[in-house]
Formats: structure tokens, C-alpha cells, sequence
């Protein structure tokens, strides 16, 4: 099996009341939808904080004014798809309408969250937890790795 490696951006969006912007995806045009925040592949020749720039225009049609920092990178290694997955989560600030753009068609959704939905509609453990740590603490630029989307062999760095 061949290996993939993926390295993506992405960014955490709030709005005045405090919600999450998530966008729903349906990956393998099956009409099963899973939400993720905003974001996407970085493209050769990008870098990170570019790529979640063109990927935020790109799926909700918003415009970054401000990157804040990094608030958090994970790293998914998964062995049974072949396949290690690296994404840099921005945490910035925006303008605009939600009016998304999405030139490959799979975003068929994107909508701002109370925080407690968020958590629910993010499915996975590499996905929800680092988030769900980040807003409870307020603490930027944790590492967080993954043996697999199912989130077995999670580990955060620093610990606490």
C-alpha cells in the first residue's frame, strides 16, 4: 500500500457569541456528512498559515484579518490506511458573510456552533479532543499524537 502523507491547515473561528465555526464535509460524496474546522490541505510550494487562508476563503468565504497563533498541532499516525496526517490548528480572527466557495464540492455546510455542540457534531478523537482541551484551557501550542482516527495511543505534550 502506498503511503500518504497529508499536511494540513486548518483555524479555530469565533463568532461574537462565541461559537465555533465548523464546515461539514462529505468526503466520499456519499451523503454522509462530518464536520471538521475549516481548513485543508497545504499545496506545494504554501506554507501553513497560507494554506488556512486560501482554505478559509475557499469553504466559508470568510476573510482572515488576524492570525493569532498556533494553538495546537496534531499528528495522526495511522498504519492500517497507510497513512500520517499532520495538521497545524491556527486560532484568527475574520471578516465577511459565510458564503463558502469550495472548489472540489465537498463542503456542503458551514455554520457557527455553541461549543457543547461542537464537541458532539466532532466525531473522532483527533478532532475533538485537542479542541475541546484548548478552549477548556486556554493554553496554545500543545502537540497531540494519534495512533489512528479512533484516537488509541493519544498523548499531549506538555501533559498539563
Amino acid at each position: 500500500m502506498a503511503r500518504r502523507d497529508l499536511l494540513v491547515a486548518a483555524a479555530i473561528l469565533r463568532d461574537k457569541m462565541g461559537r465555533i465555526l465548523l464546515v461539514g464535509n462529505d468526503w466520499q460524496r456519499s451523503g454522509r456528512v462530518r464536520y471538521t474546522l475549516p481548513g485543508g490541505t497545504v499545496e506545494p510550494g504554501e506554507a501553513a498559515h497560507e494554506a488556512m487562508v486560501r482554505e478559509i476563503k475557499e469553504e466559508t468565504g470568510l476573510t482572515i484579518t488576524h492570525i493569532n497563533h498556533m494553538a495546537y498541532c496534531v499528528h495522526i499516525e495511522d498504519e492500517r490506511r497507510g497513512e500520517r496526517a499532520i495538521a497545524i490548528v491556527f486560532e484568527a480572527q475574520w471578516e465577511g458573510l459565510l458564503n463558502p466557495h469550495d472548489p472540489d464540492h465537498l463542503i456542503v455546510e458551514a455554520r457557527f456552533y455553541p461549543p457543547e455542540d461542537t464537541f458532539r457534531l466532532l466525531d473522532t478523537p483527533p478532532l475533538r479532543d485537542p479542541l475541546h482541551d484548548y478552549l477548556n484551557s486556554g493554553f496554545a501550542g500543545r502537540y497531540y499524537a494519534f495512533k489512528g482516527w479512533d484516537g488509541k495511543g493519544g498523548m499531549r505534550i506538555p501533559k498539563r
